[in-house]
């Protein structure tokens, strides 16, 4: 299993990067094939102090191929043009295995 993850740093506009996000980014990012589960996290505190990000979002595919296959998808390319549309600046991805032990 693999995942996509996302980290978005905090907004200058807390009221509209949320209404956005729920309202109709998670929407779309719903809709990638092959997408197995979807969780948001909101970030809460870090060992060091106030940390950097608000939201980290991680998105579960079967393989690399299912995760390649939903970004190519019509349903990743919305939601890939959306999230730079409100967050290109905020947001910072990357993908991992899963292992579970």
């Amino acid at each position: 299993m693999v995942k996509l993850v996302a980290l978005y740093r905090k907004p200058a506009d807390l009221e509209a990067f949320e209404r956005h996000y729920w309202e109709v980014h998670l929407p779309l990012a719903r809709k990638m094939p092959g997408l197995r589960r979807l969780e948001v996290s909101r970030v809460t505190g870090a060992p060091g102090g106030e940390p950097p990000y608000h939201l980290m979002a991680e998105m579960y595919f079967d393989d690399q191929t299912a995760l390649d296959a939903a970004m190519k998808s019509p349903e990743g390319r919305a939601a890939g043009k959306d999230l730079m549309g409100f967050a290109a600046d905020l947001v910072t991805l990357y993908t991992a295995e899963v292992t579970e032990h």
